[in-house]
């Protein structure tokens, strides 16, 4: 029995920002050195990213400046901006907006009626909140009240892929299964204001959406993507390369600037011992829809896997239009690659532990 992807729906924030005004801003709030403000525009303006969306945007990019009010510039009194508490207060009344509007567009283009949703799987890691999205889910878009509900959290931006797998297994479990799969983030809630060169790269990618995809038997059903097999793995004695943890002011990111190499040295082998389980290789895959985790990350994968520039357009592309979303990020590259690719595709993405997460798609 094969599943398959049915449908899928994107949703950002109403409101973008361009990265000139964005470090614009990070110069205004952050707690930095000189030496790190001389260096804050240029390094927003050499991430890859052109324009980001976030629901704490009063207003965007378009022909007048972008407005905001959430991150007030460092005090004696609040140095480091809102609390954890406040941040995720504003993930409760927010992060369900996105994933309602996502998984409503997944519904649509997938034919599915809501009430014949059985599963439904979430995915998130910048928001705790409980009862949470996937309630919400139930009671705005109409699902009945008996769906099974699966979260998937805190594990990163290869957290679809997790979700996927999840989604599968139910589907291959039982043919009459429907499962709606939702990621949201809310990533520009963990801005951070105390500036180390590992949180300036962070602040600089980060952003909000959610995408979302109902999955079915492919027997009964049409089909964007059938998913195939998955490939979870831990690079050893990586532990600390990337972390992702909660402090008193937001989630606080770290990423090594040892994660490039470890990709150059530790993807190709491991994909190519997974690809050679479905007897494929790497030049028989005919798409590839890697999250853009950022231009170093991209590049890393690129030369790791002797690419062509054109094989990563897509993540390039969502990463200059829309930053690095964590967990939806890679349905994004994916929703792109729709009309483009006929044969295998991989999507890849990377987290915490070092892990590396992947997915083959057919169409």
């Amino acid at each position: 029995m094969s599943t398959c992807i049915q449908g899928l729906g994107l949703a950002v924030p109403k409101h973008f920002i361009n990265q000139a005004e964005a470090a614009h801003y990070a110069l205004a709030s952050c707690v930095a050195s000189d030496k790190q403000r001389q260096l804050a525009t240029r390094l927003y303006l050499r991430s890859g990213v052109e324009s980001r969306h976030s629901v704490l945007l009063n207003s965007s990019t378009n022909g007048e400046t972008a407005a905001q009010s959430y991150y007030e510039p460092s005090t004696e009194t609040q140095p480091f901006g809102p609390t954890t508490a406040e941040r995720m207060q504003t993930y409760r009344s927010e992060a369900e907006k996105l994933a309602i509007e996502a998984a409503g567009k997944a519904l649509l283009a997938s034919g599915v009626e809501p009430a014949a949703i059985t599963h439904v799987v979430t995915v998130s890691c910048s928001g705790f909140d409980a009862p949470g999205v996937d309630v919400s889910l139930i009671t705005e878009l109409g699902l009945k009240q008996q769906v099974a509900r699966t979260h998937v959290g805190f594990m990163g931006c290869h957290g679809a892929m997790n979700g996927l797998r999840v989604a599968k297994a139910y589907a291959n479990a039982d043919p009459n299964v429907q499962v709606l799969l939702v990621a949201v983030e809310l990533c520009s809630l963990h801005y951070q204001y105390e500036w180390t060169n590992e949180r300036m790269v962070s602040n600089s990618l980060f952003a909000d959406g959610a995408a979302a995809v109902v999955v079915s038997n492919a027997e009964q059903s049409k089909s964007l993507w059938s998913i195939g097999e998955s490939l979870a793995e831990i690079v050893p004695e990586s532990r600390d390369a990337m972390t992702w943890r909660i402090g008193d002011h937001g989630f606080e990111m770290t990423l090594s600037p040892a994660v490039p190499q470890l990709i150059k040295q530790e993807l190709r082998p491991r994909l190519e011992a997974w690809l050679s389980q479905g007897d494929l290789s790497l030049d028989q895959i005919a798409g590839w829809a890697v999250h853009p985790g950022g231009p170093r990350i991209l590049q890393a994968c690129s030369e790791a896997l002797s690419l062509p520039d054109s094989a990563l357009a897509a993540s390039f592309d969502v990463l200059r239009r829309f930053g690095n979303m964590s967990s939806p990020t890679v349905l994004f590259v994916l929703h792109e690659l729709e009309q483009q690719i006929t044969g295998p595709t991989v999507a890849l993405g990377f987290g915490p532990g070092l892990a590396i997460e992947g997915c083959l798609l057919y169409r």
